[in-house]
């Protein structure tokens, strides 16, 4: 149904990702597929709008149905292990068909997305949506992003159970992919507003979530939190081979089509570590030259060109440090001087908000060149839960309201 914008009420992302690419296997095409994703809603609204994404598809991609309806289970901010059980129950009273200039099935093309029709849903803040995907006849899974945390966790079911109460068991899984939902924008009140954190799979991990989770237990009510990563992505290269094309785009294909969103006024970009880490050499990998490595230079203008196309979209830009790296597989002394120059450069320079030392929040005051004991996930690259928690409480409150 369509509704009338209230003149007191505006458009803002509620919830949102990128779009990236799952990885190539032989079973790439489902059918007769239901995907149920629980969304944490941070505000009160009035209707809903949903974008589904084809950008990384190579094929269309036909949705049979599309529902949305509200969780039957509660949720708790300071349990942030969140466990919602298999059957993912939403009240089957409550639910809502998403429609597309009046239709309820939809054909995406190749490389495009597509907005469905405002969705008149009464929201409460602190509620917990489902939205429900059904895909009749095969489809290419391929248009994805593979995100994790505590408010991040989806389901899949066989058959079409989107008015289901709940999911049969027997037949249901969950999965940490989203599939084609890149986001949700609320009518809602404009003294809410959007908060993006891009990035590759460290932000595609748990520190959004963290931020999200901070702001319920500090009882900030006006801010949602909205991820654009995607595992492995760069700066400035990617991979044109199935080996490594799920590792993502670069930031030039990326940027623009993730980061124009409704109600945003503000950026965290936390990016470069890939750009850094992966070549080692076509003698050990024939996808991953050394003639990738970039300089700091060029790493550093890469950061730049991100800060003008924010800026000309009236973003406020605050970018992250990178994190400690010692003892990755691929360390080396080298890889340390370079991700510290950048570094160096992101702290000491002007021409964007600010810095966020993320480098100086999770590393080991002793030992800065590794993680602090208990922050590290074990593979010396990624953050551990305390060390997303970290990360999350190094922003700054100024823009958290």
């Amino acid at each position: 149904m369509n509704t009338t914008i209230n003149k007191n009420q505006t458009w803002c992302s509620m919830w949102g990702n990128a779009v990236s690419i799952a990885e190539h296997r032989p079973e790439s095409y489902a059918k007769d597929i239901t995907l149920r994703y629980p969304v944490y809603a941070p505000f009160d609204g009035t209707a809903l709008r949903f974008t589904f994404d084809n950008y990384c598809g190579s094929e269309p991609v036909s949705i049979t149905k599309a529902t949305v309806s509200i969780a039957d289970c509660d949720f708790n901010c300071d349990d942030i292990t969140r466990k919602i059980n298999l059957s993912c129950p939403m009240q089957e009273s409550a639910t809502a068909q998403i429609t597309f200039s009046g239709n309820s099935s939809v054909t995406i093309a190749a490389h495009e997305r597509i907005i469905s029709d405002d969705i008149f849903f009464q929201v409460q803040a602190g509620q917990t949506l489902c939205v429900n995907l059904y895909f009749a006849d095969f489809t290419l899974m391929q248009s994805a992003v593979l995100i994790t945390g505590p408010l991040s966790k989806g389901f899949f079911s066989l058959g079409d159970q989107t008015s289901a109460g709940r999911l049969p068991l027997d037949t249901s899984k969950t999965t940490n992919w989203f599939y084609f939902l890149s986001n949700i924008d609320i009518l809602t009140s404009p003294d809410n507003h959007a908060v993006i954190c891009y990035g590759d799979s460290i932000t595609a991990q748990a520190w959004p979530d963290e931020l999200m989770l901070r702001l319920l237990r500090e009882g900030k009510k006006h801010t949602s939190v909205i991820r654009r990563a995607a595992s492995g992505t760069r700066i400035l290269r990617q991979y044109d081979c199935i080996t490594y094309d799920s590792y993502g785009l670069k930031g030039s294909n990326r940027f623009s089509h993730e980061i124009p969103t409704s109600g945003a006024d503000t950026i965290i970009i936390q990016q470069g570590i890939n750009d850094i880490i992966h070549p080692v050499g076509c003698d050990i990998n024939p996808f991953r030259p050394m003639s990738d490595l970039p300089t700091a230079e060029e790493l550093i203008d890469g950061l730049k060109w991100y800060v003008d196309q924010a800026h000309a979209l009236g973003l406020s830009v605050y970018i992250g440090t990178l994190l400690p790296i010692e003892d990755w597989r691929t360390y080396a002394p080298f890889r340390e001087e370079l991700k510290n120059q950048v570094n160096e450069w992101i702290r000491l320079t002007d021409g964007f908000e600010g810095c966020i030392d993320f480098d100086l929040a999770v590393q080991d005051p002793d030992h800065p060149a590794a993680f602090k004991a208990g922050y590290d996930s074990g593979d010396h690259l990624h953050p551990s839960s305390a060390g997303y928690k970290a990360m999350a409480d190094a922003v700054p409150k100024s823009f958290l309201y």
